[in-house]
């Protein structure tokens, strides 16, 4: 189907001057007007589609670009050596977390409790990226996880709908592990000191993000909580006292945030 060029308007549809005495009819006039609204409305859905997932040209074009973010940005991008979070600490006072360690990208071998290997194996592992960061007091140590899999959007979209549905992300049998850097803070960060813990599988890229934070003194933790629970209101655990929830939380939103952020400049504001 083919519509007449409006009169009136070039093909790039800018105004162009009519004959003398000619006039614009007025039924081409509101097709052309609904034309360039038409347009406004498209580019704008494909701007926001990276964020909420949509189905459009953009999501598909910022998902091929977050699977090659592993080798193709500086690891300064992705686990900045500042992070500031405004507002991040328990009752909104602000956070500023320091890297101290990170890993070199690797596999996913001795990353994760073996039933959370499983849960997560239907994606598989192209690379895992880690970095540990300590808070300005070197009191709390929280690991920061982007395991980059193989898999195409519609399998991210079943796993995270497979980990909602079944609330496996609040699962103490199915943790991430620890960076533990010799000769810093998180020396003895290992898998019985860990408090609390995010994981989230991204559906609009082949990514899966954690953390992991504990005591950077080597206590260790009988029942850890996931970061949902440790930053509720009224909760009274020790973890959830010393803040760690909002430790795990916190750094979990600045570098999903700047991950998407990398892919698509134009959708997101520096945190």
């Amino acid at each position: 189907m083919t519509f007449g060029e409006p009169e009136g308007y070039d093909e790039r549809l800018r105004a162009r001057p009519l004959a003398r005495g000619a006039r614009l009819h007025p039924r081409a006039a509101a097709a052309a007007a609904c034309l360039v609204l038409g347009l406004g409305l498209i580019g704008g859905a494909a701007t926001g589609s990276w964020l909420t997932g949509d189905g459009g040209g953009t999501a598909r074009t910022g998902f091929g670009a977050a699977r090659t973010l592993w080798h193709s940005v500086p690891v300064d991008q992705l686990f900045p050596p500042t992070v500031r979070g405004t507002g991040a600490g328990p009752g909104g006072a602000d956070r500023t977390w320091t890297r101290i360690a990170v890993a070199p990208d690797s596999g996913c071998a001795g990353a994760f409790d073996p039933p959370l290997r499983k849960a997560l194996a239907p994606v598989g592992c192209r690379r895992l990226l880690r970095a540990t960061y300590t808070d300005a007091t070197q009191s709390y140590v929280t690991t920061v996880g982007l395991l980059f899999t193989g898999a195409d959007p519609a399998a991210m979209s079943a796993l995270a709908a497979r980990f909602r549905d079944e609330h496996l992300d609040r699962r103490t049998d199915l943790l991430p592990r620890p960076y533990a850097a010799a000769g810093t803070a998180a020396a003895r960060f290992g898998d019985r000191q860990r408090a609390t813990w995010t994981l989230s599988v991204l559906p609009d890229a082949p990514v899966v993000a954690y953390t992991v934070s504990g005591w950077a003194d080597g206590r260790t933790v009988d029942a850890p909580l996931p970061a949902a629970d440790a930053t509720r209101s009224g909760a009274t655990s020790a973890p959830a006292q010393a803040g760690l929830g909002n430790e795990a939380q916190g750094l979990a939103d600045r570098v999903e945030r700047r991950l998407r952020q990398t892919v698509d400049p134009a959708t997101e504001t520096p945190s």
